[in-house]
């Protein structure tokens, strides 16, 4: 099995079911946790002095506090397949927030390094912009939760859906050179969902001169980790797919680059065959 691939495990005694460090991925900037909590369970985060998060509801309802404040209950979708924008918190450096399921509870905890500069608050669905991607079989439909314009140290995250038979993180993109403003250098996990969830979806990660190329089955609930090189996806028939993305790098900003042999599938050409 790929060394990119974390598998989704059985859940520990706070329900955490994919945990991953920088220190366990051999990189320097992101982390990951993927939670199921019960309702009527709390649980409790807290930012270190050198780092921030986004904690993200993927699906289920929370009374919420941030920084002592109660926030009364967040969340508006049972789970990720039903589109609706997400509800999140991002926590500063040294903050703290809890949560308490007032439903069935699934969430996504990002972590990065944060000196603190923006004050925590609440990411509400009419905070989160939306927007649909490419034509074709190359459509997708994104959330974007932390864009670059929007405040935080390091993180980016957003989610993307990508129905049955298309792909998405494509034409092949990767960033992966500190070299603004062509291409920034940014590690970044895939957090997967499947519908159906015994579905599956196709990832590749791979770079130009192929010293990594690796190609994943990818079932619901597992973390794709890309420490460089290109990374589409592909979903199979039958199967639409979910993911969360999670970046962060030396600079916030998210300049890539197109692999050159599938830059065509950007162009009017084949926007034009695609048209009906």
């Amino acid at each position: 099995m790929s060394e990119l691939l974390s598998k989704r495990q059985a859940p520990n005694q706070d329900g955490r079911y994919q945990h991953i460090t920088p220190e366990s991925a051999g990189w320097k900037y992101v982390g990951f946790d993927a939670f199921q909590v019960p309702q009527g369970q709390t649980l409790a985060f807290s930012a270190k002095s050198d780092e921030e998060l986004c904690i993200v509801l993927v699906g289920g309802k929370a009374n919420a506090i941030l920084v002592e404040q109660a926030l009364g209950e967040i969340g508006d979708r049972a789970g990720p397949f039903e589109r609706k924008k997400p509800f999140s918190l991002y926590v500063t450096a040294g903050d703290s927030a809890s949560l308490t399921a007032t439903t069935d509870l699934e969430l996504a905890v990002c972590r990065a390094p944060g000196k603190g500069t923006f004050p925590s608050r609440l990411i509400a669905p009419e905070h989160v912009d939306a927007e649909a991607r490419g034509v074709g079989n190359n459509q997708r439909y994104v959330h974007n939760i932390l864009p670059d314009n929007k405040e935080a140290d390091s993180l980016l995250v957003v989610e993307v859906y990508t129905d049955e038979g298309c792909t998405s993180s494509y034409p092949s993109h990767k960033h992966d050179r500190n070299a603004p403003p062509e291409e920034t250098q940014l590690e970044e996990t895939y957090y997967h969902r499947l519908n159906p969830s015994q579905g599956f979806c196709i990832q590749r990660v791979y770079t130009d001169e192929r010293d990594l190329d690796e190609c994943m089955a990818v079932y619901d609930g597992d973390v794709v980790k890309v420490p460089r090189g290109y990374h589409p996806v592909a979903t199979m028939a039958g199967y639409n797919s979910y993911y969360l993305n999670v970046m962060a790098g030396p600079v916030r900003k998210w300049l890539f680059s197109w692999e050159a042999d599938h830059a065509w599938i950007n162009s009017s050409e084949y926007a034009e065959k695609h048209a009906n």
